[in-house]
C-alpha cells in the first residue's frame, strides 16, 4: 500500500515542499527512511511507532520505506514525525480519509503529542505562497503562523486531533490571524538616565535615524556601556516587513517563545568577546543563523572591541558592506541577511586612561599601538561614526538636571526614517546606510559650499572611496533630522567631526 502526505523543509532561508511517501510491502518487519534524512530525522521512526500505540493504533507488521522528496535536498529535524504518521495510517488503512489538502509539521512525542519545532513562520509563507489553504502546526507555533495571510493555521495539541478533524469526529478552529503592531515602548532603559555626554547622545541620534554603524571610545566609567544599553529605547518603530523579515531568522534559530511570537521591536544582541567566528557569522553540519543574522534589523553591540579574536572581527567586514552573510559548508551555501547597526565601544589603551584629562596612563606607547592595532584599518573604514566619550564631571553628576527622554529622539528619530522611508519606496533600502552608490547621486543632493567642504575634508584627511561615501551618508541623515531635502555645509562639517578620531588614536605621530 501507498500513501503521501504534504510537509515542508527548510534550506536557509527559503522553504520548499517536502513530500512524504510511504510505502507497506511484504517481507521482514523494517522501517527505513530515504532522501537524505539527518539523524533526528532517521530517529522519528522510534516515535512514530511509539505514537501510534499509544493513540490505539497498530504498528503495521510489514516493510515500511519512507521516502522524502525531493531527494537532493536535506532533511533536517524532527519536522516529519507528524506527516510520517499520518501516511503511516493511511498506508495501513487504519483510516480511509486523505490529508492531501494541507501541510502538515510537528515533532512528536511518544504519547502522540506534538511538539513546539523551530521555522514555522518561514514555512507557512512559503505555503501560502504555493496556494495551500490550510496547514497544521503544533500549538505553540500557531500564533507565529497565523500572522501569514491567505492560509489557515490549525495549532493542534496531538496527532490524534488531524485524524478526528478530518474523519469529522472533532472540529478544529484556525487560530485567529495575529496583528502586528510594533513596540511603542520597549524593555531597554531610558535615556534621559544619562547624565551629561550630550555629544554622544548626538551621535547615537544620528546612528538610530539612519542606520549607521558606530563606534565609542573613551576612559572605563565614562558611560559607554550605559549609552549602548539606552540606544535601543531611540531606535525607530520596526515595520511589516522588517518585522517578518527579523522574525523568520529568530524562527529558523528556534529562538522565538510562545508568549512572543513574532518580534515587535528591534532586537539587541550583544555576544561576550569571547564569542567564536562561527558564533557570530552562523555556522553548523546545516549552517544556522550567527549573531550577526540575529542582529538583523536591529543592533550588534560589541563591547570590549579589541578583547574579541581578531578573526571574528574581520568577518564582519564583508556583512557589514552587502548586508547579508554567506556560509559555504560541505552539505551546503547559505546566506542570511544582517542589515544592523554595529555599535561598538572600547578603551583607548590597556588601562584605560590614555588621553585621559586627570589620570594618568601607565601603557608604553608600543602597549598603546599594539591594543589599537586590533581594530584593523579595513574595520574602521567601515565605521561610520567615530565618538569620543569624556569622563563625565563632579558637576554634571550632582546637577540633578535630567536630559531627554528616550521617548522624544525616538520620535524625531521616526519623524527622520519616515522620509527615508518615502524616499527609498520600492527600492529595498530602509535607511541610508543601505544607500547603493548608484542612488547616492539623486539622494544626496549637496549645495556647492556642502561639496567644497566636503572636497576640502577629503584631501586633508585622506579618505578612502568607502569614507568619502560613508560621510555623504551620514549627512543625508544629519539633514533628514534637520528636514531639509538638500545636504548644506552644516551637515557636512557634522559628518566630518565624526570620521576625525582615528587621526588622533590610531595615527603614531598624535602619540608621541
Amino acid at each position: 500500500m501507498y500513501a503521501k502526505v504534504t510537509s515542508a523543509g527548510l534550506l536557509g532561508m527559503n522553504a520548499f515542499i517536502v513530500q512524504v511517501e510511504t510505502d507497506l510491502s511484504r517481507g521482514m518487519p523494517s522501517f527505513e527512511t530515504v532522501g537524505l534524512p539527518d539523524a533526528a530525522v532517521k530517529e522519528s521512526r522510534d516515535r512514530v511507532r511509539a505514537a501510534l500505540r499509544n493513540t490505539g493504533f497498530e504498528v503495521p507488521a510489514a516493510k515500511i520505506t519512507v521516502n522524502l522528496a525531493p531527494a537532493d535536498l536535506h532533511k533536517t529535524g524532527p519536522i516529519y514525525d507528524l506527516p510520517i504518521y499520518l501516511s503511516l495510517l493511511m498506508a495501513s488503512g487504519s483510516t480511509q480519509v486523505s490529508f492531501d489538502d494541507a501541510i502538515f509539521l510537528g515533532e512528536l512525542a511518544l504519547d502522540g503529542t506534538v511538539r513546539r519545532i523551530s521555522g514555522a513562520l518561514p514555512m507557512t509563507i512559503m505555503a501560502a505562497e504555493r496556494g495551500y489553504k490550510r496547514i497544521f502546526l503544533p500549538e505553540d507555533n500557531a500564533a507565529e503562523a497565523s500572522v501569514v495571510h491567505g492560509i489557515e493555521v490549525y495549532g493542534i495539541h496531538s496527532a490524534l486531533e488531524v485524524v478526528d478533524f478530518y474523519e469529522g469526529l472533532k472540529p478544529l478552529t484556525p487560530h485567529p490571524p495575529l496583528e502586528f503592531s510594533p513596540a511603542s515602548e520597549g524593555s531597554y532603559p531610558d535615556m534621559s538616565e544619562v547624565l551629561g555626554q550630550s555629544m554622544a547622545k548626538r551621535a547615537l541620534e544620528i546612528a538610530a535615524a539612519g542606520g549607521h554603524n558606530t563606534l565609542l571610545i573613551g576612559s572605563p566609567g565614562s558611560g559607554k556601556s550605559m549609552l549602548a544599553r539606552r540606544f535601543p529605547s531611540i531606535l525607530p518603530d520596526l515595520t511589516f516587513e522588517e518585522a517578518i523579515e527579523t522574525t523568520k531568522i529568530h524562527s529558523i534559530a528556534g529562538v522565538l517563545t510562545p508568549e512572543h511570537p513574532i518580534i515587535t521591536e528591534r532586537p539587541f544582541r550583544s555576544p561576550h568577546h569571547t564569542v567564536s567566528p562561527a558564533g557570530l557569522s552562523g555556522g553548523g553540519t546545516i549552517p544556522r543563523p550567527g549573531e550577526i543574522s540575529l542582529a538583523h534589523n536591529g543592533v550588534l553591540f560589541l563591547d570590549e572591541l579589541p578583547e574579541f579574536e581578531r578573526t571574528a572581527l574581520e568577518i564582519l567586514r564583508q556583512p557589514i558592506e552587502d548586508g547579508e552573510v554567506t556560509i559555504s559548508r560541505v552539505n551546503g551555501t547559505l546566506t542570511y541577511p544582517c542589515r544592523m547597526v554595529v555599535l561598538a565601544a572600547m578603551n583607548p589603551c590597556p588601562c584605560g586612561y590614555f588621553g585621559h584629562p586627570t589620570h594618568p596612563c601607565t601603557c608604553s606607547p608600543q602597549k598603546v599601538e599594539r591594543y589599537l592595532a586590533k581594530v584593523s584599518g579595513p574595520l574602521l573604514d567601515r565605521i561610520d561614526l567615530h565618538v569620543e566619550v569624556p569622563p563625565v564631571d563632579f558637576g554634571q553628576l550632582t546637577s540633578g538636571e535630567k536630559g531627554e527622554s528616550s521617548a522624544t529622539i525616538r520620535a524625531r528619530v521616526n519623524k527622520a526614517r519616515k522620509l527615508q522611508l518615502d524616499r527609498y519606496q520600492n527600492t529595498g533600502i530602509f535607511c541610508n546606510s543601505g544607500l547603493t552608490p548608484g542612488l547616492m547621486q539623486t539622494a544626496c543632493p549637496v549645495t556647492d559650499k556642502g561639496m567644497q567642504l566636503l572636497k576640502n575634508a577629503f584631501d586633508r584627511l585622506g579618505l578612502s572611496a568607502r569614507g568619502y561615501n560613508r560621510i555623504l551618508k551620514v549627512a543625508r541623515t544629519i539633514a533628514d533630522l534637520d528636514g531639509e531635502e538638500v545636504i548644506d555645509a552644516q551637515h557636512i562639517s557634522e559628518a566630518v567631526q565624526f570620521r576625525t578620531l582615528d587621526r588622533k588614536y590610531w595615527n603614531k605621530n598624535s602619540r608621541k
